[in-house]
C-alpha cells in the first residue's frame, strides 16, 4: 500500500457536535480561505437531513421540493462542483484542505487514496471508479468534489455508511416535467452503504475513528479544537452565505420552466418562464381559462420576481388572480407556478 500522500504532519478538525450543513460548510470554507499554508487539514462532519447542491447545478431541477419542505430537509448548495447528494446522520463526509497544486486538481486518485485504504483494512472491497466516486462491488458509497481557490484547495467527499437510502430516491426524486436547464444534471447511480459489507456492528462514529487511526498509522496527525473566532466567523459565512435563498437557490444557472394543469373548475393553465439569476425574467400564460381580465397584465406583474413562493406570494398580495383564470385563486396559481406538476 502506498503512504499517505499528505504532509508528515496533519491537523485533524473536530467538528463532532455540529450537525447543521450550513455551519459545516462554513467552517470547511473559513479553513480554507484563512488557516495558515503549508498545512494540512482533515475535518469529519455528519449533517442532519440535508441536499447538498453542486455548484453549477440548477437546485429546482435537483430536488422533490414538496417532499423536501414537507421533511424539514436543509438544502444547500456547496462551493465545489459535482452532483446533489443526500446527507444524514448515517452519513460522513470527509474533507483534506492542503495547498494547490496543478497535479493534485481532478486528481482524485491521491485523495481519496487514505479513505481507500482504511475500508479497504475493515475488508471492505473498495476502489476509485470513474474519475471521482468510491465503489464496492460496483457500487457507489462515496462521490467525491474539489475546489480551488489558486492558492489552497480542498478535496471532500461522503461516505454513505448506513444512510437512508430510502429518503435519497424520495427526496432527490424530481418530476422532471420541463424544466430546461443550463446547469448540470445529476447521474444517480447505484448506491449502497459499507455497513452492508461489514460483519461487525460498527457506527458511524466507529467508522471515523478508523480513519483517524489509518491516517496516524502513516504520519502525525494532532487535533485541532477550532477556536470560538472560527467558529464566530463560521456562523457569519453561514448566515450571509449558506443560509441565504440567493445563495442555495438564486445561485443556479438560468433555466426554463413550463408548468401546465388542468383544474376541474378552471380548465387548463400553462404557465411558461424563464429564470435568470433567480428571477423570473419572462413569463407567458397560455389555456383554456374563461377569465375576464387579458393575462397581459398578469405576466407583467410575474416578472422581475424571485422564482420563490414566498415572493410570488407578496408580488401577487394586490392582484385578483381569479379575473384572470374564472376562479383560480392566488394560492392555487403560486402552487401552479412554482412546483405545480401534475401527479
Amino acid at each position: 500500500m502506498q503512504p499517505i500522500p499528505f504532509a508528515s504532519l496533519m491537523r485533524y478538525l473536530d467538528t463532532t457536535p455540529i450537525h447543521d450543513p450550513t455551519l459545516n460548510l462554513a467552517l470547511e470554507e473559513h479553513v480554507l480561505r484563512t488557516f495558515p499554508n503549508d498545512e494540512d487539514y482533515v475535518l469529519f462532519y455528519v449533517n442532519e437531513p440535508s441536499i447538498i447542491i453542486g455548484r453549477n447545478q440548477n437546485t429546482l431541477e435537483e430536488i422533490n421540493a414538496a417532499y423536501v419542505e414537507a421533511n424539514d430537509i436543509h438544502v444547500v448548495r456547496r462551493v465545489s462542483g459535482g452532483g446533489a447528494v443526500y446527507h444524514d446522520p448515517g452519513n460522513l463526509n470527509f474533507s483534506f484542505i492542503t495547498d494547490y497544486a496543478p497535479d493534485r486538481l481532478n486528481n482524485f486518485t491521491h485523495f481519496t487514496r487514505p479513505v481507500i485504504h482504511a475500508l479497504n483494512d475493515l475488508g471492505v472491497p473498495a476502489e476509485l471508479k470513474g474519475r471521482n466516486d468510491i465503489v464496492v462491488n460496483d457500487r457507489k458509497v462515496s462521490g467525491n468534489a474539489q475546489y480551488s481557490t489558486g492558492k489552497r484547495m480542498f478535496s471532500h467527499g461522503t461516505l454513505l455508511f448506513d444512510s437512508d437510502l430510502s429518503e435519497v430516491s424520495h427526496a432527490l426524486n424530481v418530476k422532471q416535467s420541463k424544466i430546461e436547464s443550463k446547469g448540470h444534471k445529476s447521474a444517480r447511480s447505484r448506491v449502497a452503504n459499507i455497513a452492508e459489507f461489514l460483519d461487525d456492528a460498527f457506527t458511524v462514529a466507529d467508522l471515523r475513528t478508523h480513519l483517524l487511526d489509518t491516517f496516524k498509522a502513516e504520519q502525525d496527525v494532532t487535533v485541532y479544537e477550532p477556536t470560538e473566532s472560527d467558529w464566530n466567523a463560521a456562523r457569519t459565512l453561514a448566515d450571509e452565505k449558506y443560509r441565504t435563498w440567493d445563495w442555495n437557490y438564486g445561485a443556479s444557472p438560468a433555466f426554463d420552466v413550463q408548468r401546465t394543469r388542468r383544474f376541474d373548475d378552471v380548465g387548463e393553465v400553462d404557465v411558461r418562464l424563464s429564470v435568470d439569476d433567480g428571477r423570473i425574467t419572462e413569463a407567458t400564460i397560455y389555456g383554456d381559462f374563461l377569465g375576464h381580465r387579458a393575462v397581459d397584465d398578469l405576466e407583467a406583474d410575474l416578472e422581475g420576481v424571485s422564482y420563490r413562493p414566498e415572493a410570488l406570494h407578496d408580488a401577487l398580495s394586490e392582484v385578483d388572480v381569479s379575473a384572470y383564470f374564472g376562479g383560480l385563486d392566488r394560492d392555487r396559481f403560486v402552487a401552479l407556478v412554482y412546483a405545480g406538476d401534475e401527479a
